[in-house]
């Protein structure tokens, strides 16, 4: 009888080898982890979702350990994203790998960052796998096949063999979920603690003996919330080749919002330069805007679908709000998508803006990476003013983890952000179990 796709994919997990290349790229994600997730753990980002669930869980096992860090690392909507996965994978992977690392005290650096590289793998390929419909149906990536990712992280750190990694990642396809209708809430970061807790609970549970299907699992799963677009094959045909960590890659965030609104940002900031650097001001540009168009291939609001947020939670998944912070706005900060009320001024902008779905363009279902915003201003008496700003344009600009890592720990001291950053690079024998010490202590003594 042929080995199952389930199967292959837990064989390919156990035996993984991640490279020097993919390693590199992992430590990169581990510092963008630290810069979005330690912010809200030390209260330095005000966040009532978390304090809720800290009444909850106490966090002094593994798996909640993994909740409250998968949380706390989506919180903000400013983690990584990976195309493949089409969702947020080190917020789902890197929370389990350090829950779990706290309990094995042999895991080594190298370790990590290799269950860490494979969990990522993992994560592009069950993307792959899943086709574009699973996103389109309603299911958010990060906590649907974000559970399988983190599980196949998890087993690649304890060292589990094929066999019971197959096991584990049955019990966690049987526990995933996660709706994208609860984008714009605390629900949505839930997901990413639920995740990461689920992981955790299928690692341990099947280490413990606790039996469950080691086939077909994640064929059915699949088939069960694709819509009939899955391909199993893609799971594990030409695994690691490259390491998904490396190409496509994490694509880290330069704006604490949906991804998907970012290069609407960008032409609106590209617009506000324009019109400054004319010699115009903010005033003059709003007493004689009309009303603001954005352009973008039909069904490319999926993800940014908060049309008047009332928070700055929902804010984060708003096209018009996202374009009217630009417009007025030198940069794009966390403050401006803080939990609490929505700024008025933005807000009064945001009402000015209009939603248009380009018709002339490929639908954004049938390739992601081809989206496109394009902003234009009307004026009563002026010309029109426009900027088109491809999501590959606004890829090509690399984020500065070690900027990103001191604006969001504004704050702490240099010692303790230098710290942080040269832990963050796993390598002395020493750092997993430092670098898991600072993240522990701030999970148990929050600041405020």
């Amino acid at each position: 009888m042929s080995e199952t796709p389930t199967r292959r994919l837990a064989t390919l997990i156990a035996d993984a080898r991640p490279d020097e290349t993919a390693r590199e790229k992992a430590r990169a994600g581990v510092l963008d982890y630290l810069a979005v997730t330690l912010p809200v753990l030390l209260g330095r980002v005000a966040d009532s979702g978390l304090a809720c669930l800290r009444r909850v869980y106490d966090g002094q096992d593994a798996r909640t350990r993994a909740l409250l860090l998968g949380y706390a690392g989506h919180a903000l909507d400013y983690d990584d994203f990976h195309p493949d996965f089409r969702g947020h994978p080190s917020t789902v992977i890197l929370p389990a790998l350090f829950a779990l690392a706290a309990d094995h005290p042999t895991v080594s650096a190298e370790g990590f960052l290799d269950a860490y590289a494979v969990g990522v793998e993992a994560a592009g390929r069950l993307g792959l796998a899943a086709g574009r419909r699973h996103y389109a149906l309603g299911f958010h990536s990060t906590g649907t096949l974000g559970t399988l990712a983190a599980t196949a992280g998890a087993a690649r750190l304890v060292k589990a063999d094929a066999g019971a990694t197959a096991v584990m990642l049955g019990i966690a396809a049987t526990q995933a979920s996660g709706l994208r209708a609860q984008a714009g809430s605390a629900a949505k970061p839930l997901h990413a603690g639920l995740a990461a807790q689920a992981a955790v609970a299928a690692c341990q549970l099947a280490l413990a003996g606790f039996s469950g299907q080691p086939d077909g699992i994640i064929e059915d799963f699949l088939a069960a919330s694709c819509g009939g677009q899955q391909d199993p094959g893609l799971l594990t045909d030409r695994w690691g080749e490259p390491w998904r960590i490396v190409a496509p890659g994490l694509e880290f965030k330069p704006y604490a919002a949906c991804s998907g609104t970012h290069s609407a940002a960008d032409a609106a900031r590209r617009l506000r330069r324009q019109w400054l650097d004319s010699g115009h001001t903010l005033d003059a540009l709003l007493d004689g805007l009309d009303h603001i168009e954005v352009a973008f291939p039909p069904g490319g609001d999926l993800a940014p679908s908060v049309r008047r947020p009332r928070n700055g939670m929902e804010a984060r998944f708003s096209l018009e709000y996202v374009i009217a912070a630009g417009l007025l706005r030198d940069d794009l900060t966390l403050a401006e998508f803080a939990e609490g009320p929505v700024n008025a001024a933005i807000s009064a902008l945001a009402q000015r803006v209009s939603r248009c779905p380009d018709p002339l363009a490929p639908p954004d279902e049938l390739d992601p990476s081809a989206r496109f915003h394009q902003v234009t201003l009307f004026f009563h008496h002026d010309a029109p003013l426009r900027c088109k700003v491809t999501r590959r344009e606004s890829l090509s600009h690399p984020v500065d983890l070690s900027h990103k890592l001191r604006r969001c720990l504004a704050g702490e001291t240099d010692a303790m952000i230098d710290a942080i950053e040269s832990l963050s690079r796993l390598d002395s024998p020493s750092s997993l179990s430092r670098l898991g010490g600072i993240l522990l202590s701030a999970l148990h003594q929050p600041r405020r």
